[in-house]
């Protein structure tokens, strides 16, 4: 089958035949028969995209030996960030070939093989290749725990295994109307903080939450806030219900406090309805300029108190990125990274990119130990028709 195309029905056909911890295994298979490929292993990125953690093809598990890897400054640094194949001589007459793995703007890893002969074509099947990889590992890590030990480098508390388990399985997602990254830095003491997203049929739901407290006290709350959130979501609520239903939850079960901020994006207008529950307000970058939005506050969930939550618009425009934030991104050690000169200089890096720089120069600021939490998303809004007649003000609002 030397040189001829990628039957992607007969590779994701022995994916399924395979256990499912054998992704990685089925890709260098199909890798070896076709070019004679050496040396083929996968790269995790880590749960704070600061390392890579190597899982090799069960015939080569001594590459599996070399421990984590640094991403900072890396050559898989660049291949991530570029989301571009990368090719060089490996020193004996053949070419070591790193390429990305990435399912709808979820950078999972990086595919590294070793080939004897490498010209377009097979550069083009092993970029296939790597791009199948993506769907089987998707799929896969349902079935399996190898996936998520292989993004950790550290050994994680409890209250940090029930924190990552409320998050999106993918930090990113890009769309036809919108791009969306996130990125949660854990506290030493893990602080409550989780974002949330999903997309149906006609609009985008966003969340971005900090349960009060710290460690599992902080991690149970979490999970009470995020399932009532998510449960009405699910039985079709918009941002203004979503609110109602997770104040209720924390008022009836427990005695914690959490604030959060929801919002539902019509993906045909680009229309935002939104609740803000005692949540620092975000950041929109627009024109050139970057302005923390004058939303009104309400009080967090869980305050028993006769005041209601007031739904309100933020009318996006093509070109908008908006930075949602939690209070670890600005607060103590934090406090002395400017985000809006931040948010600026990297306007042109895709959000993924930009979550990384935000986070890691929070990460700097407070010398490697967070007292709470971290956590940034943003969304970038391309639109997809001509957006209605404007009746808002210069920051978007709809009064």
């Amino acid at each position: 089958m030397k040189g001829e195309d990628l039957e992607l029905g007969e590779l994701l056909a022995a994916a399924e035949a395979a256990p499912p911890g054998e992704s990685v295994d089925v890709v260098a298979h199909d890798l070896q028969k076709r070019f004679g490929a050496e040396r083929v292993s996968f790269l995790f990125v880590d749960l704070i995209g600061q390392r890579l953690v190597r899982l090799a093809a069960s015939d080569d598990e001594a590459l599996d030996d070399a421990g984590p890897v640094a991403l900072q400054g890396s050559v898989y640094d660049g291949v991530l960030r570029s989301q571009r194949q990368h090719v060089e001589p490996d020193g004996q007459g053949g070419r070591h070939v790193i390429t990305p793995v990435t399912n709808r703007g979820d950078c999972i890893g990086v595919l590294e093989v070793t080939l004897q002969s490498a010209d377009d074509t097979v550069l083009r099947q092993v970029r296939d290749a790597a791009h199948a990889l993506a769907y089987i590992i998707v799929t896969d890590r349902r079935f399996t725990d190898l996936y998520h030990l292989g993004r950790r480098t550290t050994k994680p508390s409890l209250a940090a295994e029930i924190q990552h388990q409320l998050l999106p399985s993918a930090p990113c997602c890009e769309a036809e109307q919108f791009t969306l990254a996130a990125g949660l830095v854990p506290a030493d003491d893990i602080g409550g903080d989780t974002y949330d997203y999903t997309l149906d049929r006609d609009t985008l739901h966003l969340s971005i939450t900090d349960a009060m407290g710290h460690d599992t006290d902080s991690a149970l709350l979490a999970t009470l806030l995020v399932g009532a959130l998510r449960r009405a979501r699910r039985s079709g609520c918009d941002a203004l219900k979503q609110a109602r239903h997770a104040h209720e939850a924390l008022l009836s079960h427990s005695r914690g406090l959490a604030t959060g901020q929801l919002f539902c994006v019509d993906l045909e207008t680009g229309l935002c309805e939104l609740v803000n529950a005692g949540h620092p307000r975000p950041l929109l970058l627009r024109g050139g300029a970057v302005e923390e939005l004058e939303l009104g506050v309400n009080l967090p969930f869980g305050v028993a108190a006769s005041s209601s939550y007031r739904l309100q618009e933020l009318q996006l425009c093509p070109g908008d990125r908006l930075v949602l934030l939690t209070d670890g991104m600005q607060e103590r050690g934090a406090a002395a990274v400017d985000l809006a000169a931040i948010v600026h200089h990297t306007r042109a890096l895709h959000p993924r990119e930009a979550v990384r720089g935000l986070t890691a120069s929070v990460l700097d600021a407070c010398h490697g130990n967070l007292r709470d939490d971290a956590t940034v998303l943003i969304l970038d809004w391309h639109g997809k028709r001509s957006r209605p007649a404007d009746t808002s003000d210069s920051y978007g609002l709809v009064r």
